[in-house]
């Protein structure tokens, strides 16, 4: 079993079908057809049935997927560590959006410009599905807010370090009293990204802390969704403040402080031993304007979590 055929097999799953896998892969439609009943041969068993258009994943290829993928992605880091001189190949990241929107796009303008080799690959994400996907080797690495459960979260299988601190605000419509307190809050609905979302979880630990919990919770898909049914009156919602300064027009939004709520730490995390240069560069540029480094209680230095 090569890794070539390794390759195609992940390619077809991911691409749905032949014809789109042979696409992505810059290959003829028989040679990857060829090449997975090869590699079926050399299993012995299927490793997909066709349903109607659709190719489907055996029971056999669905044990196979996870394997391919550590195996894909232990190729990748060797390649990459015969080659620390400089950073190159692929490199896939993970962040929030808040982190996407507000953090990333000077940082990964410079990390382009510096290195040109290094094919970077964006998706966002809440940060449990984050954690998730980092897991499963499906991102090298990703950004996400410290978890409130962070050993229940991380386990043994993670390495991170410090990157951003984030300030979280409570945005709510313009003339709103001020907040002291959660029974200063005049709206029962909470608007927030859906479950999974770390900062949905501090504010409704928060909330729970003061004895009262939103009526109802709106979930939404983006901040820019969150803001403008803020700003028409649908409730309250919390960002990070670095999100707010973002924003070029508030005229309808009231941001208030949250002095209960200490500031959330954002995390580079990755699998332990799954580390690369071209991941190494991104994590230096990170910290080259980290307000997290000198943090009070936080390392500065890649540490495993126990």
């Amino acid at each position: 079993m090569d890794l070539a055929a390794l390759a195609i097999f992940r390619a077809v799953v991911r691409e749905n079908g032949v014809t789109r896998a042979a696409a992505k892969l810059n290959r003829v439609q028989s040679n990857v057809t060829t090449r997975i009943k090869q590699l079926e041969e050399q299993l012995g068993t299927d490793l997909f049935i066709r349903d109607g258009r659709r190719l489907v994943l055996t029971p056999a290829g669905e044990t196979l997927l996870p394997y391919a993928e550590r195996l894909l992605a232990l190729a990748d880091e060797a390649r990459h560590a015969v080659r620390e001189d400089r950073p190159s190949g692929r490199l896939r990241l993970g962040a929030m959006e808040s982190v996407a929107a507000a953090r990333l796009p000077g940082v990964l303008a410079q990390y382009h410009q510096q290195w040109p080799d290094v094919a970077l690959e964006l998706e966002t994400g809440t940060t449990d599905k984050l954690i998730e996907r980092v897991r499963e080797f499906e991102v090298d690495a990703a950004l996400i807010a410290t978890p409130l459960d962070i050993v229940g979260a991380f386990g043994d299988l993670f390495e991170t370090v410090p990157v951003f601190r984030e300030e979280l605000v409570m945005l709510t419509p313009r003339g709103h009293r001020p907040i002291k307190a959660v029974r200063d809050i005049a709206l029962s609905t909470l608007i927030a990204f859906e479950h999974g979302c770390a900062y949905r979880s501090y504010i409704e630990k928060w909330y729970v802390e003061h004895g009262v919990r939103p009526a109802r919770v709106l979930e939404l898909g983006s901040y820019h969704a969150i803001v403008a049914c803020v700003a028409a009156g649908a409730g309250v919602a919390v960002a990070p403040r670095s999100v707010m300064n973002m924003q070029t027009d508030t005229s309808n939004i009231a941001v208030h402080e949250l002095p209960d709520v200490a500031p959330i730490e954002t995390l580079l995390v990755w699998r332990r031993g799954h580390f690369s240069s071209a991941l190494n560069a991104l994590k230096q540029s990170l910290l080259a304007g980290s307000e997290a480094v000198g943090s009070p209680g936080v390392a500065t230095a890649a540490v495993g979590v126990n």
